[in-house]
């Protein structure tokens, strides 16, 4: 377990060990690759392989294929969270152990979103429960052929009123970035400066269901993917929100995709509680733009702060 250097502590990891599920545990390979530790890999490898292929996994109603995202997409991920981002972790004790929250972070990526995976991979990881978060993403993932069943099979889904009040009700973690696009495709002379936080449809999902609200604060996906300017012709030929101009992308080809290795933070906030609110807040517009103004407001404050600690930008 990794930790900010901020007030909060959560229960380490045990080293040489992974997660596979719940009361499962393997050994993964040490630096000496010892052949224990590759058998282990190799077993859990084949044991997936057997279950694709007997059709022995469950796929919810969203798509969510939880079998495929625990032995497949975790461990992929794994290297990108410890090793490329070196993610630290703060606040995970402010995740409920059960039931639902709404989590909101700020976005930003340039050319790939990953804040948003590596903040799933930071719950399931580090939570003590080893919950899962279900992400909301925007209508052009889904109508990319390919991508848009991928994410659904990683526990993704639409960002619409209807998934998300299903989700809540099923006592699930639900995950927004209500930046957007306009998030990720911000300026690097803008980076850490939210921009605006839409209707605030979170909020009124939020309320109705009156659940807590989580703030989260990611500090380094700012940096993976520096945007210097946006070629708006190409954007609107090839039918996308921008088209990012990187100091690598796409002057150096497939090369410009991958990210630079920027130092993570992801931080997430003492619970903003909605039950306190009446039964029909979420029907007042005041409310909700007061509400959704104090979840930004929270999410900046700590940003800036977060700063303040980094010792820099790579480490």
């Amino acid at each position: 377990m990794h930790a900010l250097p901020a007030p909060g502590e959560t229960s380490p990891v045990e080293p040489g060990l992974v997660d596979l599920g719940p009361g499962e545990r393997a050994e993964m390979p040490g630096p000496d690759g010892t052949p224990a530790s590759w058998e282990a890999s190799v077993a859990d490898v084949l044991a997936v392989l057997r279950r694709r292929m007997t059709g022995d996994y469950a796929i919810d109603e969203f798509g969510f294929d939880q079998d495929l995202t625990e032995h497949v997409v975790v461990p992929l991920l794994g290297p990108l969270y410890d090793r490329w981002f070196r993610v630290e972790v703060n606040g995970v004790e402010n995740i409920p152990a059960q039931g639902a929250a709404l989590l909101v972070a700020n976005h930003a990526g340039g050319l790939w979103p990953m804040d948003a995976a590596m903040t799933a991979l930071a719950v399931r990881r580090e939570h003590p429960q080893r919950r899962y978060l279900r992400m909301l993403g925007a209508d052009l993932v889904f109508r990319t052929p390919g991508l848009g069943a991928f994410a659904r099979k990683t526990g993704a889904t639409l960002a619409c009123a209807r998934d998300v009040e299903r989700l809540l009700a099923a006592g699930e973690l639900v995950g927004v970035w209500p930046e957007g696009f306009k998030g990720i495709g911000k300026l690097f002379r803008d980076r850490y400066k939210l921009q605006r936080f839409g209707r605030g449809g979170f909020v009124y999902a939020a309320l109705k269901a009156q659940v807590p609200i989580i703030p989260v604060s990611i500090i380094g996906a700012e940096e993976i993917h520096p945007v210097l300017g946006n070629a708006r012709t190409v954007a609107r030929v090839l039918g996308l929100p921008y088209f990012p101009l990187t100091p690598t992308f796409p002057w150096l080809g497939p090369l410009g995709l991958v990210p630079l290795p920027s130092k993570w933070y992801i931080e997430f906030g003492a619970p903003i509680e909605t039950d306190c609110y009446a039964p029909d807040a979420a029907e007042d517009p005041v409310t909700v733009f007061d509400l959704t103004d104090r979840v930004r407001e929270t999410i900046q404050s700590a940003l800036y702060r977060l700063l303040t600690q980094r010792r820099s930008v790579w480490r």
